[in-house]
């Protein structure tokens, strides 16, 4: 039992990696497309929904990667089983996740990292 449950949390982990914004390469892979997927399905209740949902898709993609590493750890690196407090590891990430994205926000907005677009345009 013990090792299905380390399998699973490794699993968790490599999957919840690809998913969350640690991880460089991923958004043309995984998050744009399950990010446009969501847009997509919600633009049949209205075409105006792509957009921002298709934003809300990529954000709760990051989110999911950030919890399944996050249950993936807890089933390798914990010794005794924990009760889980599934309503303050949701808060805590959403949190330090709206948090990386304004800091990343702010450090683009005065200019001490260049986005894509920028770095081509310079060029």
């Amino acid at each position: 039992m013990n090792m299905w449950k380390k399998l699973r949390g490794g699993f968790f982990i490599v999957l919840g990696y690809f998913l969350s914004p640690l991880c460089w390469w991923n958004d043309l892979l995984f998050n744009l497309p399950i990010a446009y997927s969501f847009g997509y399905l919600c633009s049949f209740l209205s075409p105006k929904l792509l957009f921002p949902c298709t934003i809300i898709g990529y954000w709760l993609s990051n989110i999911i990667g950030i919890l399944m590493m996050q249950f993936g750890s807890g089933d390798i690196f914990q010794k005794e089983p924990k009760e889980r407090n599934l309503k303050r590891e949701l808060f805590n990430t959403l949190v330090s996740s709206t948090v990386y994205t304004l800091v990343i926000m702010l450090l683009i907005q005065f200019k001490v990292i260049d986005t894509p677009l920028s770095i081509l345009n310079h060029s």
